[in-house]
């Protein structure tokens, strides 16, 4: 059906380890950065960290954008490398998201819809690109 690939002209050469450190570590603030209003609408112990979690959120976004910048697919798949730059888009809708967060104080329908629109193009491009690659082994690209 389609060309034979091997595992190295799939993936390309794998990302510094400290670029997915990074990856984890802005999904991860990114994510307590959406959750601390959240909880602080439910529980007065976290009444403290209400100012704080826009600084967690804008950080883990520029973390992430940085690390997905500098990590780029070299592979030879092209559906991968659109794949890894719609990840890209997904940085960039957090960045968005951080920035309504200090633009709109008062507001919260902006930046809670670039978050989730970001989190929705992270969450269909984890899946698609295992699938993808699995594809690629397979023969089936």
């Amino acid at each position: 059906m389609g060309k034979e690939y091997t595992l190295e002209e799939i993936a390309g050469p794998r990302p510094a380890a400290i670029i997915t450190i990074a990856v984890a570590l802005g999904l991860l603030l990114i994510a307590v950065g959406t959750l601390i209003p959240i909880l602080n609408a439910r529980h007065t112990a976290y009444a403290d960290m209400a100012p704080t979690f826009k600084y967690i959120f804008a950080a883990g976004a520029a973390i992430l954008l940085i690390a997905r910048i500098c990590s780029s697919y070299k592979g030879k798949i092209l559906r991968l490398k659109r794949l890894y730059r719609i990840e890209l888009w997904s940085a960039l809708f957090f960045c968005v998201g951080a920035f309504f967060l200090f633009d709109e104080p008062d507001s919260t329908r902006n930046w809670i819809a670039f978050t989730l629109a970001g989190a929705a193009i992270q969450l269909y491009t984890s899946f698609m690109i295992p699938r993808t690659v699995r594809k690629a082994l397979n023969g089936k690209i």
